[in-house]
C-alpha cells in the first residue's frame, strides 16, 4: 500500500500556499496528517491567525476519522445538528464540519491522510487543498 511521505506533505502543504498566493487570498494555515490522524506536516503563513493551525488539524482531523471530508460533515452538521453535536463533544471538539478539510486516496483509493486548510473562506481552503493533493499525484476526496 502506498504511504504518504514527508516530501509529499510539504510538497501538498507548499503547493497549496502558492495557488493561494497566486489567487491572493488571505494568509493560510495547512495541516497535513497521516491515515492515523498524526501530523505529517504543518506550515502557518505569516498573518496567519492564532487559532489557524487549530481549526485546519480539526478540519483534517475530522475527514480522517470520519471517511468523509469536512464539505461532507457540514452537509451532516445540517442534516443532523444533534448527532454532529455529539460527534465534536465526544471528540473534544476534534472535529470542524466545514470545507477545507480533504481526503488524500492513492490510485487504489486507500485512505493516505488529508489536508486540512483554514485562512480564507472555506472554499478557498478547499480549493487550495485539492490542488496540493493534485500536485503530488494523488486523488482529492471532497
Amino acid at each position: 500500500m502506498t504511504t504518504l511521505s514527508l516530501q509529499q506533505a510539504n510538497l501538498i502543504i507548499n503547493t497549496a500556499i502558492h495557488v493561494a498566493r497566486e489567487l491572493n487570498l488571505a494568509p493560510l494555515t495547512v495541516v497535513v496528517i497521516d491515515a492515523a490522524g498524526h501530523i505529517k506536516a504543518m506550515q502557518r503563513e505569516d498573518g496567519a491567525g492564532m487559532i489557524r493551525q487549530q481549526i485546519a488539524t480539526a478540519k483534517a482531523w475530522g475527514a480522517v476519522n470520519m471517511g468523509v471530508s469536512s464539505r461532507s460533515l457540514a452537509a451532516v452538521a445540517e442534516q443532523r445538528p444533534d448527532f454532529m453535536n455529539a460527534l465534536i463533544n465526544i471528540t473534544d471538539g476534534k472535529i470542524m464540519p466545514v470545507p477545507g478539510g480533504v481526503l488524500i486516496r492513492d490510485a487504489d483509493n486507500h485512505l493516505l491522510g488529508a489536508v486540512g486548510i483554514s485562512g480564507d473562506v472555506p472554499d478557498q481552503d478547499e480549493r487550495c487543498a485539492i490542488a496540493g493533493i493534485e500536485a503530488v499525484g494523488f486523488f482529492a476526496s471532497i
